[in-house]
Protein backbone atom coordinates (compact mmCIF):
# COMPACT_ATOMS: atom_id res chain seq x y z
CA UNK A 1 0.00 0.00 0.00
CA UNK A 2 1.11 3.45 -1.04
CA UNK A 3 2.28 5.73 1.86
CA UNK A 4 0.83 8.30 2.51
CA UNK A 5 2.51 11.80 2.76
CA UNK A 6 1.98 13.95 5.89
CA UNK A 7 -0.01 16.98 4.79
CA UNK A 8 1.86 19.80 5.92
CA UNK A 9 4.84 18.21 4.29
CA UNK A 10 2.48 18.63 1.15
CA UNK A 11 1.84 22.55 1.60
CA UNK A 12 4.75 23.37 2.52
CA UNK A 13 6.75 22.18 -0.38
CA UNK A 14 4.53 23.32 -2.89
CA UNK A 15 4.48 26.78 -1.28
CA UNK A 16 8.42 26.93 -1.42
CA UNK A 17 8.55 25.42 -4.86
CA UNK A 18 5.67 28.19 -5.91
CA UNK A 19 7.96 30.91 -4.10
CA UNK A 20 11.25 29.66 -6.07
CA UNK A 21 9.40 29.94 -9.66
CA UNK A 22 8.04 33.04 -9.03
CA UNK A 23 11.25 34.63 -7.57
CA UNK A 24 12.70 32.94 -10.85
CA UNK A 25 10.33 34.66 -13.08
CA UNK A 26 10.51 37.55 -11.48
CA UNK A 27 14.72 38.12 -12.17
CA UNK A 28 13.13 38.56 -15.64
CA UNK A 29 11.10 42.07 -14.70
CA UNK A 30 14.10 43.30 -11.90
CA UNK A 31 16.95 42.45 -14.76
CA UNK A 32 16.54 41.67 -17.92
CA UNK A 33 18.68 40.70 -20.15
CA UNK A 34 19.68 38.22 -22.37
CA UNK A 35 21.00 35.60 -20.30
CA UNK A 36 24.33 34.23 -21.78
CA UNK A 37 25.48 30.26 -22.38
CA UNK A 38 26.84 30.16 -18.81
CA UNK A 39 24.57 31.80 -16.67
CA UNK A 40 21.54 29.08 -18.59
CA UNK A 41 23.90 26.37 -18.21
CA UNK A 42 24.34 27.47 -14.15
CA UNK A 43 20.78 27.56 -13.71
CA UNK A 44 19.96 24.47 -15.92
CA UNK A 45 22.24 22.63 -13.13
CA UNK A 46 20.79 23.77 -10.08
CA UNK A 47 17.52 22.98 -10.49
CA UNK A 48 18.13 19.92 -11.77
CA UNK A 49 20.13 19.28 -8.96
CA UNK A 50 17.16 20.68 -6.85
CA UNK A 51 15.13 18.15 -8.55
CA UNK A 52 17.35 14.89 -7.38
CA UNK A 53 18.11 16.35 -3.88
CA UNK A 54 13.87 16.59 -3.69
CA UNK A 55 13.98 13.01 -5.07
CA UNK A 56 16.40 11.95 -1.69
CA UNK A 57 14.04 13.78 0.06
CA UNK A 58 11.06 12.04 -0.92
CA UNK A 59 13.02 8.48 -0.46
CA UNK A 60 13.97 9.40 3.26
CA UNK A 61 10.49 10.45 4.27
CA UNK A 62 7.94 8.38 1.71
CA UNK A 63 10.49 5.51 0.91
CA UNK A 64 12.00 4.67 -3.17
CA UNK A 65 8.34 4.06 -4.69
CA UNK A 66 7.53 7.53 -4.26
CA UNK A 67 10.58 9.04 -5.06
CA UNK A 68 10.96 6.77 -8.02
CA UNK A 69 7.10 8.07 -9.60
CA UNK A 70 8.32 11.81 -8.81
CA UNK A 71 11.91 10.83 -10.97
CA UNK A 72 10.28 9.53 -13.75
CA UNK A 73 7.29 11.85 -13.79
CA UNK A 74 9.42 14.77 -14.03
CA UNK A 75 11.83 13.24 -16.58
CA UNK A 76 8.63 12.45 -18.79
CA UNK A 77 7.30 16.10 -18.30
CA UNK A 78 11.09 17.59 -18.64
CA UNK A 79 11.25 15.88 -21.45
CA UNK A 80 8.05 16.76 -22.67
CA UNK A 81 8.87 20.41 -21.64
CA UNK A 82 12.02 20.35 -23.97
CA UNK A 83 9.21 19.14 -27.10
CA UNK A 84 7.79 22.25 -26.21
CA UNK A 85 10.79 24.25 -26.59
CA UNK A 86 10.69 23.84 -30.07
CA UNK A 87 7.68 25.40 -30.82
CA UNK A 88 8.19 28.26 -28.74
CA UNK A 89 11.08 28.83 -31.05
CA UNK A 90 9.26 28.32 -34.09
CA UNK A 91 6.98 30.87 -32.86
CA UNK A 92 9.54 33.45 -31.47
CA UNK A 93 10.82 32.99 -35.09
CA UNK A 94 7.77 33.03 -37.06
CA UNK A 95 6.60 36.57 -35.05
CA UNK A 96 10.37 37.87 -35.11
CA UNK A 97 10.36 38.10 -31.52
CA UNK A 98 13.40 40.48 -30.26
CA UNK A 99 15.49 38.11 -28.32
CA UNK A 100 15.67 41.03 -26.38
CA UNK A 101 12.08 40.76 -25.24
CA UNK A 102 11.99 36.61 -25.14
CA UNK A 103 12.15 36.39 -21.85
CA UNK A 104 9.03 38.05 -21.27
CA UNK A 105 7.22 36.09 -23.48
CA UNK A 106 8.63 32.77 -21.98
CA UNK A 107 7.74 33.82 -18.36
CA UNK A 108 4.29 34.32 -19.37
CA UNK A 109 4.41 31.13 -21.45
CA UNK A 110 5.58 29.09 -17.88
CA UNK A 111 2.51 30.90 -15.88
CA UNK A 112 -0.15 30.27 -17.93
CA UNK A 113 1.78 26.59 -18.47
CA UNK A 114 1.73 26.46 -14.84
CA UNK A 115 -2.10 27.42 -14.11
CA UNK A 116 -3.04 25.10 -16.97
CA UNK A 117 -1.45 21.88 -15.64
CA UNK A 118 -2.92 22.60 -12.07
CA UNK A 119 -6.27 22.86 -13.57
CA UNK A 120 -6.03 19.32 -15.55
CA UNK A 121 -4.38 17.93 -12.58
CA UNK A 122 -7.12 18.87 -9.90
CA UNK A 123 -9.72 17.66 -13.02
CA UNK A 124 -7.55 14.43 -13.92
CA UNK A 125 -6.85 13.53 -10.22
CA UNK A 126 -11.21 13.75 -9.97
CA UNK A 127 -12.19 11.56 -12.48
CA UNK A 128 -9.82 9.11 -11.83
CA UNK A 129 -10.52 8.75 -8.40
CA UNK A 130 -14.48 8.61 -9.52
CA UNK A 131 -13.95 6.78 -12.89
CA UNK A 132 -11.43 3.89 -13.03
CA UNK A 133 -12.22 3.20 -16.80
CA UNK A 134 -10.29 6.73 -17.52
CA UNK A 135 -7.38 5.01 -17.81
CA UNK A 136 -8.47 3.11 -21.21
CA UNK A 137 -9.45 6.76 -22.97
CA UNK A 138 -6.14 7.96 -21.32
CA UNK A 139 -4.22 4.74 -22.99
CA UNK A 140 -5.50 5.50 -26.30
CA UNK A 141 -4.99 9.17 -25.89
CA UNK A 142 -1.18 8.46 -25.71
CA UNK A 143 -0.67 6.23 -28.01
CA UNK A 144 -2.91 8.24 -30.56
CA UNK A 145 -0.66 11.16 -29.12
CA UNK A 146 2.48 9.24 -29.93
CA UNK A 147 1.79 7.98 -33.14
CA UNK A 148 1.12 11.80 -34.38
CA UNK A 149 4.49 12.53 -32.64
CA UNK A 150 6.17 10.20 -34.66
CA UNK A 151 4.60 11.14 -37.71
CA UNK A 152 3.61 14.73 -37.61
CA UNK A 153 1.71 16.24 -40.41
CA UNK A 154 3.26 18.97 -42.67
CA UNK A 155 1.49 22.17 -42.28
CA UNK A 156 -1.62 21.15 -40.08
CA UNK A 157 0.03 23.09 -37.24
CA UNK A 158 0.62 26.13 -39.39
CA UNK A 159 -2.31 26.43 -41.07
CA UNK A 160 -4.52 26.36 -37.56
CA UNK A 161 -1.76 28.94 -36.24
CA UNK A 162 -2.69 31.18 -39.26
CA UNK A 163 -5.79 30.65 -38.77
CA UNK A 164 -5.91 32.22 -35.27
CA UNK A 165 -3.86 35.12 -36.69
CA UNK A 166 -6.19 35.61 -39.55
CA UNK A 167 -9.08 35.24 -37.00
CA UNK A 168 -7.04 38.16 -34.34
CA UNK A 169 -6.28 40.83 -36.98
CA UNK A 170 -10.17 40.73 -38.28
CA UNK A 171 -11.46 41.24 -34.50
CA UNK A 172 -8.44 43.37 -32.46
CA UNK A 173 -7.14 46.48 -33.78
CA UNK A 174 -3.19 45.79 -34.28
CA UNK A 175 -0.03 47.53 -35.41
CA UNK A 176 2.21 46.92 -37.59
CA UNK A 177 5.32 46.85 -35.26
CA UNK A 178 6.42 45.87 -31.64
CA UNK A 179 6.28 48.49 -29.06
CA UNK A 180 9.27 47.57 -26.72
CA UNK A 181 7.24 44.14 -24.43
CA UNK A 182 3.81 46.14 -24.64
CA UNK A 183 1.07 44.36 -25.51
CA UNK A 184 -1.02 47.94 -26.07
CA UNK A 185 0.53 51.03 -27.68
CA UNK A 186 -0.75 54.45 -29.09
CA UNK A 187 -0.62 55.03 -33.38
CA UNK A 188 -2.04 58.13 -34.45
CA UNK A 189 -3.51 58.56 -30.61
CA UNK A 190 -5.39 55.56 -30.96
CA UNK A 191 -5.23 52.57 -28.88
CA UNK A 192 -4.17 49.41 -30.42
CA UNK A 193 -2.79 45.85 -30.14
CA UNK A 194 0.77 44.92 -30.62
CA UNK A 195 2.22 41.82 -32.61
CA UNK A 196 2.70 40.69 -28.93
CA UNK A 197 -0.70 39.59 -28.46
CA UNK A 198 -0.29 36.98 -31.42
CA UNK A 199 2.52 35.13 -29.74
CA UNK A 200 1.21 35.46 -26.16
CA UNK A 201 -2.26 33.68 -27.89
CA UNK A 202 0.02 31.12 -29.55
CA UNK A 203 2.13 30.29 -26.53
CA UNK A 204 -1.13 30.02 -24.73
CA UNK A 205 -2.62 27.76 -27.20
CA UNK A 206 0.88 25.58 -27.25
CA UNK A 207 0.98 25.32 -23.66
CA UNK A 208 -2.60 23.86 -23.59
CA UNK A 209 -2.10 21.18 -25.82
CA UNK A 210 0.96 20.16 -24.34
CA UNK A 211 -0.90 20.39 -21.07
CA UNK A 212 -3.28 18.13 -22.96
CA UNK A 213 -0.84 15.65 -23.85
CA UNK A 214 1.20 15.41 -20.71
CA UNK A 215 -1.06 15.28 -17.67
CA UNK A 216 -2.52 11.73 -18.82
CA UNK A 217 1.08 10.92 -19.34
CA UNK A 218 2.26 11.55 -15.66
CA UNK A 219 -0.94 10.20 -14.57
CA UNK A 220 0.04 6.97 -15.77
CA UNK A 221 3.32 6.73 -13.83
CA UNK A 222 1.82 7.57 -10.57
CA UNK A 223 -1.76 8.59 -9.67
CA UNK A 224 -0.73 10.86 -6.66
CA UNK A 225 -1.35 14.48 -7.18
CA UNK A 226 1.25 15.94 -5.23
CA UNK A 227 3.99 13.96 -7.02
CA UNK A 228 2.31 14.76 -10.00
CA UNK A 229 2.36 18.55 -9.49
CA UNK A 230 5.70 18.46 -8.45
CA UNK A 231 7.22 16.89 -11.44
CA UNK A 232 5.43 19.16 -13.26
CA UNK A 233 6.56 22.58 -10.94
CA UNK A 234 10.17 21.15 -11.56
CA UNK A 235 10.03 20.18 -15.03
CA UNK A 236 8.67 24.20 -15.50
CA UNK A 237 11.70 25.77 -13.57
CA UNK A 238 14.64 26.23 -14.98
CA UNK A 239 12.61 25.98 -18.91
CA UNK A 240 13.42 29.49 -19.38
CA UNK A 241 17.41 29.09 -18.87
CA UNK A 242 17.04 26.23 -21.47
CA UNK A 243 15.31 27.60 -24.04
CA UNK A 244 18.72 30.10 -23.84
CA UNK A 245 20.86 27.48 -23.37
CA UNK A 246 20.00 25.27 -25.71
CA UNK A 247 19.03 27.34 -28.59
CA UNK A 248 20.91 26.18 -31.72
CA UNK A 249 21.28 22.97 -30.68
CA UNK A 250 17.19 22.53 -30.68
CA UNK A 251 17.71 22.05 -34.42
CA UNK A 252 20.63 19.40 -34.13
CA UNK A 253 18.15 17.30 -32.02
CA UNK A 254 16.39 15.84 -35.04
CA UNK A 255 15.23 12.49 -33.35
CA UNK A 256 13.95 13.76 -29.97
CA UNK A 257 10.58 13.12 -30.94
CA UNK A 258 10.83 9.94 -31.92
CA UNK A 259 12.27 9.38 -28.10
CA UNK A 260 9.51 11.21 -26.88
CA UNK A 261 6.68 9.01 -28.89
CA UNK A 262 7.97 6.20 -27.78
CA UNK A 263 7.58 7.18 -24.48
CA UNK A 264 4.33 8.15 -24.77
CA UNK A 265 3.31 4.92 -27.03
CA UNK A 266 4.72 3.05 -23.88
CA UNK A 267 3.07 4.61 -20.94
CA UNK A 268 -0.20 4.00 -23.00
CA UNK A 269 0.37 0.78 -23.13
CA UNK A 270 0.99 0.91 -19.31
CA UNK A 271 -2.24 2.87 -18.58
CA UNK A 272 -4.33 -0.06 -20.59
CA UNK A 273 -2.31 -2.79 -19.09
CA UNK A 274 -3.31 -0.82 -15.62
CA UNK A 275 -6.89 -0.36 -16.47
CA UNK A 276 -7.49 -4.04 -17.63
CA UNK A 277 -5.92 -5.03 -13.92
CA UNK A 278 -8.96 -2.81 -12.32
CA UNK A 279 -11.55 -3.07 -14.65
CA UNK A 280 -14.80 -2.31 -14.00
CA UNK A 281 -16.33 -2.17 -17.51
CA UNK A 282 -19.23 -4.88 -17.33
CA UNK A 283 -18.81 -5.29 -21.50
CA UNK A 284 -15.10 -6.12 -20.70
CA UNK A 285 -14.29 -9.67 -18.82
CA UNK A 286 -17.75 -9.31 -17.07
CA UNK A 287 -16.53 -6.25 -15.36
CA UNK A 288 -14.26 -8.26 -13.27
CA UNK A 289 -10.27 -7.49 -13.06
CA UNK A 290 -8.50 -9.32 -15.49
CA UNK A 291 -5.61 -10.80 -13.53
CA UNK A 292 -3.15 -11.74 -15.82
CA UNK A 293 -2.77 -8.41 -17.18
CA UNK A 294 0.40 -7.17 -15.61
CA UNK A 295 1.96 -3.70 -13.95
CA UNK A 296 4.58 -2.49 -15.43
CA UNK A 297 6.64 -1.46 -12.09
CA UNK A 298 7.78 2.57 -11.90
CA UNK A 299 11.32 1.49 -12.05
CA UNK A 300 10.93 -0.39 -15.45
CA UNK A 301 9.11 3.36 -16.67
CA UNK A 302 12.03 4.73 -15.33
CA UNK A 303 14.52 2.71 -17.28
CA UNK A 304 12.98 3.11 -20.15
CA UNK A 305 12.35 6.60 -20.26
CA UNK A 306 15.90 7.17 -19.60
CA UNK A 307 16.99 4.93 -22.21
CA UNK A 308 14.84 6.42 -25.08
CA UNK A 309 15.67 9.99 -24.35
CA UNK A 310 19.86 9.23 -24.00
CA UNK A 311 19.12 7.18 -27.19
CA UNK A 312 17.44 9.46 -28.95
CA UNK A 313 19.53 12.55 -28.03
CA UNK A 314 22.88 10.67 -28.58
CA UNK A 315 21.33 9.73 -32.04
CA UNK A 316 20.93 12.79 -33.19
CA UNK A 317 24.24 14.11 -31.80
CA UNK A 318 26.31 12.02 -33.27
CA UNK A 319 24.18 12.24 -37.21
CA UNK A 320 24.52 16.02 -36.89
CA UNK A 321 28.19 15.65 -36.38
CA UNK A 322 28.71 13.49 -38.67
CA UNK A 323 26.49 15.70 -41.49
CA UNK A 324 29.03 18.45 -40.70
CA UNK A 325 32.05 16.88 -40.93
CA UNK A 326 31.14 16.00 -44.29
CA UNK A 327 29.64 19.14 -45.51
CA UNK A 328 33.07 20.36 -45.01
CA UNK A 329 34.13 23.49 -43.25
CA UNK A 330 32.70 26.43 -45.50
CA UNK A 331 29.54 24.59 -46.12
CA UNK A 332 29.06 23.50 -42.42
CA UNK A 333 30.10 27.35 -41.05
CA UNK A 334 27.30 28.69 -43.28
CA UNK A 335 24.78 26.27 -42.10
CA UNK A 336 25.58 27.66 -38.95
CA UNK A 337 25.51 31.27 -39.59
CA UNK A 338 22.45 30.44 -41.45
CA UNK A 339 20.85 29.15 -38.30
CA UNK A 340 21.63 31.74 -35.87
CA UNK A 341 20.94 34.66 -38.09
CA UNK A 342 19.07 33.93 -41.20
CA UNK A 343 14.74 34.83 -40.17
CA UNK A 344 12.48 32.30 -41.39
CA UNK A 345 10.40 34.05 -44.69
CA UNK A 346 6.99 34.18 -42.81
CA UNK A 347 4.03 36.77 -43.04
CA UNK A 348 4.04 39.68 -40.76
CA UNK A 349 1.77 39.55 -38.07
CA UNK A 350 0.87 42.60 -39.08
CA UNK A 351 0.79 42.67 -42.90
CA UNK A 352 -1.95 41.72 -45.34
Amino acid sequence: MELQLDPVFQTVTLVVLVLILVADLLIILKRPHIPSARESTLWVVFYVTLALLFAGVLWIVAGGEIAGQFVAGWLTEYSLSVDNLFVFVLIMGQFAVPRRYQQEVLMVGIIIALVLRGAFILVGATVIENFSPIFYLFGAFLVYTAIRQAFPGDDDDEQKENLIVRMLRRVLPMSDAYDGKKVVTRVNGKKVFTPMIIVFVAIGVTDLLFAIDSIPAIFGITQNPFIVFTANLFALMGLRQLYFLLGDLLDRLRFLHYGIAFILAFIGVKLVLHAMHVNELPFINGGEPIEWAPEISTWVSLAVIILSMAVATIASLVVSSREARAAGPVDAATQVADEKGTPRSVEHPGAD
